[in-house]
């Protein structure tokens, strides 16, 4: 298993409000990014507790299992992202001035030739496999609901000025729904998490593309990286893959 992980606070804003983990441990194989959202330093508070919350929580968690069945590490990955959301409520609710902060979060978690991921909100994961790219989660956001609804494609999806409203984030209320997706693992099949500030100017094709021409997964990375910084980086930017090279 190889891993590539980027941030990168873009062109214009004041501060990085995108949080990564990426464990290069190959007995913990966890990964995740958030993007966080709210005034007065929330959003990158949001984030970064989010991420260690759910670090923490599968730390203490995960050698307890009685069993590393498909629906343990599911229940696992769920429990997980809800204490996440119980510690960045809480915190939010302690503080009047961060009242109302929240943040993305997707994870990725690999068991037994398996993958299984959290999602809430409208970072991305993805899966490389024999040239084609698939997106496994589902945007939780306003023009997501749009999209769904007919009343646009997907192409002025991209460009719609509401695209940055989300209609599910972590840590904005006392409970949270969390999506779980699960699948095999193919040799030199390429996971990759990565926030809207790369998703809303780098199209699908080119992430395949960049991972497709480049056996080195931290070169794609970098190259996506800067392609979103040339077409506007108005965001910020945070990419991890994970390159399966043999099971």
């Amino acid at each position: 298993m190889i891993v590539a992980a980027l941030t990168d606070i873009g062109n214009f804003r004041e501060k990085n409000e995108d949080y990564y983990y990426a464990s290069f441990d190959k007995d913990f194989p966890l990964f995740i990014v958030a993007d966080g959202m709210g005034g007065h330093n929330g959003g990158e508070i949001a984030s970064k507790l989010a991420v260690e919350s759910v670090v923490e929580y599968f730390k203490d968690n995960y050698p307890k299992l009685k069993t590393k069945e498909a629906n343990a590490i599911e229940e696992l990955v769920k429990n997980s992202v809800k204490f996440a959301n119980k510690v960045v409520y809480s915190y939010a609710c302690a503080e009047c001035e961060l009242e109302g902060m929240g943040t993305t979060l997707t994870l990725l978690f690999f068991e037994k030739n398996h993958f299984f991921i959290g999602h809430i909100g409208d970072s991305r994961a993805y899966l490389i496999r024999n040239k084609k790219i698939l997106q496994i989660t589902e945007d939780h956001s306003f023009v997501e609901e749009l999209v769904k609804m007919g009343k646009i494609t997907q192409e002025e999806a991209r460009v719609h000025p509401q695209k940055n409203i989300i209609t599910r984030a972590l840590g904005v209320d006392e409970e949270v729904e969390v999506d779980i997706f699960y699948g095999d693992v193919l040799p030199q099949d390429i996971l990759c998490l990565c926030t809207d500030g790369l998703t809303n100017l780098v199209r699908d094709e080119d992430i395949l593309q960049e991972f497709s021409k480049n056996k080195d997964i931290t070169k794609a990375c970098e190259n996506l990286v800067n392609m979103a910084k040339e077409n506007g980086g108005y965001d910020n930017i945070t990419i991890v893959a994970v390159k399966e090279v043999g099971l």
